[in-house]
């Protein structure tokens, strides 16, 4: 069984992913349906993520939107004809960057270092 850890780093590899692709700009996002894909692909996989994290994590970091994260991941999956690309593209730039800080803390802080 994956503990929290585990998952968090999922979590970190997903946003790698997203940015390695949302660095390149709104236009490539707009032009670019593999582009759209890719970033869909892994908000779906951090939620996921999120989904599967501890109650215990999640109560002990409510600073994180946790519900929200999911919530995302369940319209992506669940209603993906009716997207709204520029949601995504607002989460992958705006939102994605602030989670990465968090999660990062989140791990050194697991780990002892905070």
């Amino acid at each position: 069984m994956r503990d929290d850890r585990s998952r968090l780093l999922d979590i970190l590899e997903a946003i790698e992913n997203v940015e390695k692709y949302s660095s390149r700009g709104h236009e490539a996002f707009v032009q670019d349906e593999l582009i759209r894909v890719w970033i869909v692909y892994h908000i779906q996989t951090i939620g996921e993520a999120a989904a599967n994290l501890t109650m215990g994590l999640r109560e002990r970091f409510t600073g994180i939107p946790w519900t929200r994260i999911v919530s995302m991941r369940n319209v992506l999956i669940h209603q993906y004809f009716g997207i709204d690309w520029q949601e995504v593209w607002d989460t992958a730039v705006r939102d994605i960057p602030r989670l990465k800080t968090q999660v990062q803390s989140i791990l050194r802080e697991l780990e002892g270092g905070a």
